[in-house]
């Protein structure tokens, strides 16, 4: 799968970690990306998070900034 070789191995975050990063970037400084189904991010996201779900994120790749910090959950 291509989109592997987009994103580099880190370890794991807690949500609690999570929602620190929402407190203390802007938007623009990191990408919070949903890969879950739309009903599940309908249930509950972090606020400013992209939905891509894991299905489409292959053909999808182009939304994303290489360069740019991005939170996966």
């Amino acid at each position: 799968m291509k989109w592997m070789q987009f994103f580099t191995p880190v370890e794991s975050i807690t949500w609690d970690e999570a929602e620190k990063l929402v407190a203390e970037h802007s938007q623009s400084d990191v990408v919070f990306l949903d890969v879950r189904q739309p009903s599940e991010y309908d249930d509950g996201h972090l606020p400013g998070a992209k939905l891509v779900p894991l299905g489409e994120l292959d053909n999808r790749l182009d939304e994303l900034v290489p360069d740019q910090p991005t939170v996966i959950y």
